[in-house]
């Protein structure tokens, strides 16, 4: 398998201990570099940052999608579906609030995925998505 290119993102914490809590120590993702203001996490291959900004962290609107009310600002990572597996049942015995709990999307679709929504302490919302097969990543 190629690598597939990386991307970076920045995003608002409200607190950096708190993110580094759920981050590193829940989601499994290295911390890299940081400050009194940000810390890098290895979020799956990608380089993430939080950047400590109470004011500007969570989520307000959603839309519907497949008969879910789906956070319109959230960012996440497409996983290998064991991957996805072992994440859901990791966050379901630590009691985590799914916003949108573990299911399947667009059944028997082209875009037929895994999918379930979190929000961070700060109140961000994070997708994780598996397929079984890569090629329907952008399937229409």
């Amino acid at each position: 398998m190629t690598q597939r290119p990386r991307f970076h993102l920045a995003f608002p914490v409200n607190d950096l201990a708190e993110a580094r809590s759920f981050y590193t120590g829940l989601l499994g993702c290295p911390e890299g570099r940081s400050s009194d203001d940000w810390v890098d996490f290895d979020f799956f291959g990608h380089q993430i940052v939080a950047h400590l900004s109470p004011n500007d962290s969570g989520h307000k609107a959603h839309n519907l999608v497949d008969g879910d009310e789906v956070p319109v600002r959230h960012f996440g990572a497409i996983l290998e579906m064991n991957q996805w597996r072992a994440l859901a049942e990791r966050l379901k015995k630590t009691n985590v609030r799914f916003v949108i709990a573990p299911d399947i999307r667009f059944e028997g679709e082209p875009g037929e995925q895994a999918t379930f929504f979190v929000l961070d302490p700060s109140g961000n919302a994070l997708e994780f998505k598996a397929f079984d097969d890569d090629s329907r990543i952008f399937a229409k």
